[in-house]
């Protein structure tokens, strides 16, 4: 890497890439059976919104051919 020409106020900051830690972190605590049906019960909450969501804007996305169709036919017999 390249060293910076301009000063830097930390030092430890300029040199983070070659930091290496001898102290290993802790372990991870396991997920308690409320932890995780609770994690499972929000994922499947946020499936159903998307779902529920893509269902009813289902009808604003159809395209209504038979008012279309409607308006061309009364325009016809004006001519």
């Amino acid at each position: 890497m390249f060293r910076r020409r301009e000063p830097v106020p930390f030092a430890f900051v300029a040199e983070a890439d070659r930091f290496r830690s001898n102290v290993t972190p802790p372990r991870r605590e396991k997920s308690s059976a409320a932890e995780i049906a609770g994690r499972w019960l929000l994922g499947v909450t946020i499936v159903a919104a998307l779902v529920g969501a893509l269902v009813l804007g289902m009808p604003a996305l159809t395209l209504d051919h038979s008012s279309s169709g409607t308006q061309q036919s009364q325009a016809s017999q004006g001519h």
